[in-house]
């Protein structure tokens, strides 16, 4: 793996204020928030919006969806407009369209507000990520982009969770969307005051609508069939195959479509002969399933097993973010001031993250956050180490002209990894807990020694308490169909818990491999051009 301060095929950009880091920061917060507010705020939409749990879904594709649409268009932006300005206008769009989603409790014109937040969102974050490739020396882009994750992977893994949960339980899901407008405010005031950097600027090229369209439909279709696919039951449902054969097929036709007009087309693929973009890229789909799966999994298993509020639901993570912060700085320094490759924190922190995952799978329904801490901890320390690396590896070895193209390829694979991710999740939980209480129920029979005692001593503490005796007796077997179910659902989280940990046994393998493979590939292809330019 190359350093960090291995020559460049590019002259170093000048290096440009702190002030300009702080702006990004705040802008990839508007985002992050953007991005998860869902999560917690499901219920309290429902209620105000009077939506069916289907028709709610759509406030989630729709952003996703177009948030995939702005990773892929960004790129061609940026060759028309200065970076800068674009993540301008992409904070004021985001920041106008969280205050009007803030006064309004219709639900169509919230799925309008949240797709227009999804495309913004999307085109913000890579434009502002590409502006400080091309803003700042490669030789501190390790600080750098750690300052950049702070604001685009701790604060929607760790703080906007707290800070949404609190809101939630003391005012209202409405005061998310209007205290991310106001974080918008803060961020636009911040870039106004910034200048424009001489950028070299990248060659224009016309923008591919049909390239954009069959990519579109792919990742709309993609979108769908994971955030739907458990609630239909995957495949027994026609619409999730017709689905997943348009994606197919639209897909196909894309690839057909780049290959037929070469650097004509909508993105430049040619960041993949890059040896460790294309590694970086796998291990960014694989890490992408665990970030966004470990955070469905923890918040949903404190709130639908330990019966957590929002806001203790919301903290739980927060702590976590400390370390998070900490493992990035740390690893920028290593990799800043001492020169340590980025590849060394990468084995650390998925080690962490393996670590941390297994020891929430031995939860249980009493388990509170004090027993919770340790392994959430443990996963923020690893995803500290291993997000700044990859990205490091996948975007220092790019030229300039590329480095547009290679964030938003590296931010899809991510983002289709975290999809994926908490798709498998889902499944594996429900069918686990469908199983589980099959299993449990079958043990827990009226002959049984212990099911007669454990009816008969609850049917007494209720008959103590005053209620009749035959109605005592029927909650009683209530409480222990409810016990069961419970702890059916508590057995299915620790599985789920387990399956992450274990998704990394198997990768690890398959990643050391496919670096192994993608090394050689590069030594083959660029021989050739050794021996053509070694004098006679």
């Amino acid at each position: 793996m190359r350093s960090l301060t291995a020559p460049q095929p590019i002259a170093e950009p000048a290096r440009a204020g702190g002030l300009l880091v702080v702006a990004i920061m705040l802008a990839a917060v508007t985002e992050a928030v953007a991005s998860t507010v869902l999560s917690l705020g499901r219920g309290d939409i429902i209620g105000d919006t009077y939506a069916t749990p289907d028709e709610f879904a759509w406030l989630d594709m729709g952003y996703t969806a177009f948030k995939l649409m702005g990773f892929i268009t960004a790129p061609w932006l940026i060759t028309r407009i200065n970076p800068r300005r674009l993540v301008l206008l992409a904070t004021i769009t985001m920041g106008m369209a969280c205050a009007l989603a803030a006064f309004t409790a219709n639900l169509e014109t919230l799925v309008a507000l949240r797709v227009l937040q999804g495309f913004v969102g999307g085109v913000l974050l890579i434009s502002g990520q590409t502006l400080l490739f091309l803003a700042y020396t490669r030789s501190h882009q390790p600080i750098i982009q750690a300052l950049f994750a702070m604001g685009s992977v701790v604060a929607p893994a760790t703080i906007a969770p707290a800070l949404q949960g609190w809101l939630l339980d003391n005012e209202s899901w409405t005061w998310i969307f209007f205290g991310n407008a106001l974080i918008a405010a803060m961020a636009v005031g911040f870039l106004l005051m910034v200048e424009d950097h001489a950028i070299e600027p990248s060659p224009r090229r016309p923008f591919d609508w049909l390239g954009f369209a069959l990519l579109s439909v792919t990742l709309a279709c993609l979108t769908y069939i994971c955030s739907q696919g458990s609630r239909w039951n995957w495949f027994d449902e026609p619409r999730i195959i017709w689905l997943a054969s348009a994606a197919t097929i639209a897909f196909l036709a894309f690839i057909a479509r780049q290959f037929a007009v070469q650097e004509r087309g909508l993105l430049d693929l040619g960041v993949f002969r890059t040896d460790d973009f294309a590694f970086a890229f796998v291990v960014s789909f694989v890490a992408g399933a665990a970030l966004f799966g470990s955070a469905y999994l923890i918040p949903s298993f404190a709130v639908s097993v330990l019966a957590f509020t929002p806001t203790d639901a919301g903290q739980l993570l927060l702590p976590s973010g400390a370390l998070f912060v900490t493992a990035l700085l740390l690893a920028a320094f290593l990799m800043q001031m001492r020169k340590v490759p980025p590849i060394a924190t990468v084995p650390f922190g998925i080690l962490l993250i393996m670590v941390g995952m297994w020891m929430l799978s031995g939860s249980t329904s009493q388990s509170g956050s004090d027993d919770m801490m340790p392994a959430i901890l443990l996963r923020g320390l690893g995803l500290g180490f291993l997000f700044l690396s990859i990205q490091l590896i996948a975007f220092c070895a790019l030229p300039s002209q590329m480095l547009a193209s290679g964030i938003g390829l590296f931010n899809v694979g991510r983002q289709l990894g975290g999809l994926m991710g908490v798709a498998a999740l889902q499944t594996l939980i429900d069918h686990q807990i469908a199983g589980n209480q099959a299993v449990l129920s079958a043990h827990v029979t009226a002959g049984s020694p212990a099911v007669s005692e454990r009816i008969t001593t609850m049917t007494s503490v209720m008959v103590g308490k005053g209620m009749d005796a035959a109605e005592a007796g029927r909650s009683a077997l209530m409480l222990l169909g409810r016990a069961v179910a419970g702890q059916s659902t508590v057995i299915a989280f620790n599985s789920a818990f387990a399956a992450i940990a274990l998704l990394f046994v198997v990768a690890a393998p398959l990643l050391i491999a496919i670096k192994v493979i993608l090394s050689r590939a590069g030594k083959a292809r660029r021989a050739p051009i050794t021996r053509e330019g070694s004098p006679a």
